[in-house]
């Protein structure tokens, strides 16, 4: 029988991109709600930090974004994206082994 790796460190790709992308996608979420509410340049420092860890995405989803759609559910697409890739990336990890199951099956 052979030892199965550590659950946290034997999996970092996966909690990388697992919590890397959560990160994005709901920030984007939460700053375009507080800009319903919020002036887009508002001292307000929960804006300012969801500003700070999405506006990187935001600019890079911006280039292939069809300029049809309005700047403010630019946002609502970054998560969306955020969101596909997330998906995406740990299908990807499962078919490579390094995502952290749940249940290993009935051993006989």
């Amino acid at each position: 029988m052979t030892a199965s790796p550590d659950f946290v460190f034997g999996y970092i790709p996966f909690w990388i991109v697992a919590y890397g992308t959560a990160v994005v996608a709901w920030s984007c979420v939460g700053r375009f709600m507080l800009e319903l509410f919020l002036p887009p340049n508002s001292s307000n420092y929960i804006l300012r930090w969801f500003h700070l860890l999405t506006q990187w995405a935001v600019v890079g989803v911006r280039v292939f974004t069809p300029a049809l759609f309005h700047t403010r559910y630019l946002l609502l697409i970054t998560a969306y994206w955020a969101f596909v890739v997330r998906f995406v990336l740990t299908t990807i990890l499962l078919n490579y082994g390094l995502v952290p199951l749940v249940s290993k099956g009935a051993a006989p």
